[in-house]
């Protein structure tokens, strides 16, 4: 490795019109074993337990002659933990993403010994928000034998991985090839940077519109930003399948996201469509919203049963959408919702709107759904109600075995999220009892609820 720019001792940059590059990732993957490596000295502080680093720290340093910033960072805990240490965890996952977001390029760094973890896949699902480039570091790689791990990573969504021991250097090159590579040039602001102000809005709800290949998400995904809406940017996707556009509409600004269509997996070929249909289903993990499309002239197929419960198991509210439904007839626009309501009966309270996304039909009652939609998940109901609604169903219908709500609150929102209290163990099914009482009475369709138990 090249001498770096910066030796031992030098101080964090500070207000130099340099390209900047952060490393992050969830806790103890060997982020800041790697920062040292990049840096050229031991800089920031290491240890085998997770917490060390917390705040931001930035080193100037250079490769190739391309001198830019690199920025070291606490591990990515978007849960916490709980208890005393909560609070802490919080404002360093927030330095985490701000870090992340706001940087000329990030380095993902995983951990090649334990393979994809759940923190892992939402540290990726925050960096596809970004519209500037990402790398993937798959880190502790220490020999020829555990390089084939490295290919699960690709689940993540950010590309190829690069294998790194960042303790033995061991392809360290190659990844800062990468990243001086994919850097503007030290001076020069980055290409995308205006467009990144707007696209990391982070308060822009994702709509996802997902269907079986040809059902006709594309048509109605350029009616919806061509015709109705006036676009603000376009996000290319990194590969064939997903296009994220965002819109201004009278329910606010929307991301919607066009998806490869989803097919049975024994269907799947290798390579493009593969991956294809992994960025797919991780835009159906990322989605606010979800715009199911289904070819009604065929009926609810067993791939179309599928798919729903897949995404009614992301926890997102559905909008159902019947395409071609100028096409049918009367008979058979009774037949296909006597259908829907056998083989998707599991969706009872999402909308099933029959549209025709060629003419265009039907389609301005999605926004006024998507409005409806909108306003539910992101409500927020008074304490006061919460607990009255509680107590009338428990009333109504007891736990067994004694076991109570003793209180509950809202905690958030996007979707409605309560923190119930309660005496002992409730059983799941008298929590989607709850959940279901609540939606009734706060009128929240669609919108799934999600609890967090606590004991007192």
């Amino acid at each position: 490795m090249s001498a770096p720019a910066a030796g031992p001792g030098t101080e964090p940059a500070e207000g130099l019109a340099l390209p900047t590059v952060a490393v992050v990732g969830r806790p103890n993957v060997g982020k800041s074993t790697l920062v040292n490596r990049i840096i050229g000295s031991r800089e920031a502080i290491t240890e085998e337990r997770p917490g060390v680093t917390r705040d931001r720290k930035e080193w100037t340093t250079s490769w190739l002659g391309q001198p830019f910033v690199v920025v070291d960072t606490g591990g990515w805990q978007p849960d916490g933990s709980g208890g005393e240490l909560a609070a802490l965890e919080r404002k360093i996952s927030a330095q985490s993403r701000k870090a992340a977001l706001d940087a000329d390029l990030a380095v993902l760094v995983t951990d090649v010994t334990t393979g994809v973890t759940d923190p892992d896949l939402a540290t990726a699902e925050l960096l596809w928000r970004r519209s500037g480039p990402v790398l993937l570091a798959v880190n502790k790689v220490d020999d020829e034998g555990r390089e084939p791990l490295i290919w699960e990573f690709l689940t993540l969504g950010l590309g190829d991985p690069y294998p790194v021991s960042a303790l033995h250097g061991r392809g360290c090159a190659d990844l800062l090839d990468a990243v001086v590579g994919s850097l503007p040039e030290a001076g020069e602001p980055a290409a995308e940077e205006a467009a990144a102000a707007q696209a990391d809005d982070l308060s822009t709800l994702s709509v996802a519109i997902v269907g079986r290949p040809n059902v006709g998400k594309s048509t109605l995904f350029n009616r919806l930003v061509g015709e109705e809406r006036s676009v603000v940017h376009d996000l290319p996707g990194t590969t064939r399948d997903s296009v994220d556009t965002l819109v201004e509409t009278p329910a606010g600004r929307l991301r919607l996201v066009d998806t490869a269509g989803l097919r049975r997996r024994s269907r799947v070929d290798e390579g493009t469509e593969y991956y294809a249909t992994v960025r797919a289903l991780r835009s159906v993990d990322r989605a606010d919203v979800v715009l199911l499309m289904v070819d009604a002239t065929q009926g609810i197929t067993h791939q179309d049963q599928r798919l729903a419960e897949r995404i009614d198991g992301a926890g997102c509210p559905i909008l159902l959408l019947l395409n071609k439904w100028d096409l049918l007839d009367t008979e058979q626009r009774i037949t296909i919702r006597t259908d829907v309501g056998d083989r998707l009966g599991f969706l009872s309270s999402a909308p099933a709107l029959g549209i025709s996304a060629l003419t265009g039909r039907g389609v301005a009652r999605i926004m006024t759904s998507l409005e409806e939609t909108i306003e539910q998940y992101r409500r927020r109901i008074p304490t006061r109600a919460v607990n009255r609604a509680i107590r009338e169903a428990q009333a109504a219908h007891p736990a067994p075995g004694g076991a109570r709500v003793l209180y509950a609150t809202q905690g958030a929102t996007d979707p409605p999220t309560f923190t119930l209290f309660v005496n002992r163990r409730l059983p799941p099914t008298y929590l989607r009892y709850l959940q279901r009482r609540l939606a009734e009475i706060f009128d929240l369709g669609a919108t799934p609820l999600k609890f967090h138990v606590r004991f007192r």
